[in-house]
């Protein structure tokens, strides 16, 4: 299997996560506003329904992983597969991937890992989690400026098997559009309709979640108590 060179230290492929809690917010959108949004990447959003897309906001606390610890925060959007005929419904979503738009990290070996590896659009940002209590909470700030406060409520718990189904990973970097193998196990997974609470900043990230239509209710939230991952060799699509 391939190896990298990265600050010094060889990271192998697949890269592997071995412990990671994961908290996640799918919201529907317009589906005209989200293709502005990642209209540089040259993909399309998947449409789940006639005129909305799919964002997804999460935070992760990766506890123990090829590339250390560090807390994360994402957002994405479903997206059609390069090449995929247009529809709408639960076909388009039974083949969507996921473009992933926006990730910013707290460690610096991650960050350039992330970049040099996949094309992951990482940067370096504040990241408090609370994962202790029953509301799991992450505040976001960059650069001084507050991103985002977002609160999720785990729901009821749901069988491993079906709690995260891996999805095609997409990013796009300096030109360059890249498709990420992954797999994932997942324990202790929770699943609730809504059950999000979001209090928005002034940060431009937090300006092109309001002109998404954010804070809303959410479709659905789920979480992860225990996963393990793997991502392997980018592909250029």
């Amino acid at each position: 299997m391939a190896s990298h060179l990265i600050q010094g230290r060889t990271v192998g492929m697949p890269v592997r996560v071995r412990e990671a809690e994961i908290c996640s917010a799918f919201y529907p959108v317009p589906a005209d506003a989200a293709r502005a949004v990642i209209a540089y990447s040259g993909l399309d959003v998947a449409e789940v329904l006639p005129g909305k897309a799919v964002c997804v906001l999460l935070f992760v606390d990766y506890r123990d992983g090829d590339l250390d610890t560090y807390h994360e925060f994402g957002m994405a959007f479903l997206v059609r597969p390069p090449g995929a005929a247009g529809s709408t419904g639960l076909g388009d979503l039974r083949q969507a991937g996921v473009f992933v738009h926006w990730l910013p990290v707290d460690q610096r070996f991650t960050l350039e890992a992330g970049r040099r590896l996949w094309g992951f659009p990482k940067e370096l940002a504040d990241i408090e989690l609370r994962l202790g209590s029953p509301y799991k909470r992450c505040v976001l700030r960059k650069d001084g400026r507050l991103v985002l406060d977002m609160l999720i409520k785990p729901g009821v718990p749901v069988p491993a098997a079906t709690a995260m189904t891996p999805m095609d990973t997409y990013t796009h970097r300096e030109g360059v559009t890249r498709r990420i193998p992954w797999s994932v196990r997942a324990g202790g997974a929770k699943f609730r309709p809504g059950g999000a609470l979001i209090r928005l900043g002034n940060h431009p990230i937090a300006k092109e979640l309001s002109e998404l239509g954010l804070p809303k209710r959410a479709m659905f939230t789920s979480t992860v108590a225990r996963a393990a991952m793997t991502f392997g060799d980018a592909a250029i699509v």
